[in-house]
């Protein structure tokens, strides 16, 4: 069988923090174009401040889950990072106060990989692939990367 590699950026506009967005279809749909039969995708979120996370698309579950992340870290609690009168390093002309998120991301990651067999992500019945925002609102990017034959 011969392996081979493909990849696709993937652009995704959201919202809000923290938001959930679901990117599996379009994730499959990138699978399913490649006619890989077996081998694995990783999907790679190319931000600091915005996480790749599996888990179940529920309305009340996702409130819990910003929830969780608003006790993690929250948003108004006094962080370095946010305290431009000190702060001297990787700074931008629109910088904005993110120390939170950044904070938020350490528990979240920002990769997953999913095993494809028989040319199917093997994602179990609730599993759902999530881009989540913890920042603001922008367009972010997703590296999809399958390896297979």
């Amino acid at each position: 069988m011969l392996t081979s590699t493909s990849t696709e950026i993937l652009q995704v506009q959201t919202t809000k923090a923290p938001e959930f967005i679901d990117i599996t279809d379009e994730v499959t749909q990138f699978v399913e174009d490649r006619e890989i039969e077996t081998g694995a995708l990783v999907i790679f979120s190319r931000h600091t401040t915005a996480a790749i996370r599996i888990n179940e698309n529920e309305s009340l579950l996702k409130k819990d889950m910003a929830d969780f992340l608003q006790k993690v870290a929250p948003s108004e609690d006094y962080y370095r990072h946010n305290d431009f009168s000190i702060r001297t390093e990787n700074m931008t002309p629109n910088e904005v106060p993110n120390g939170h998120a950044h904070c938020q991301s350490l528990g979240l990651g920002a990769s997953e990989t999913v095993p494809i067999i028989e040319s199917e992500l093997q994602l179990g019945k609730w599993q759902r692939v999530f881009l989540i925002e913890l920042d603001h609102s922008r367009e972010r990017e997703v590296i999809l990367q399958v390896l297979g034959g």
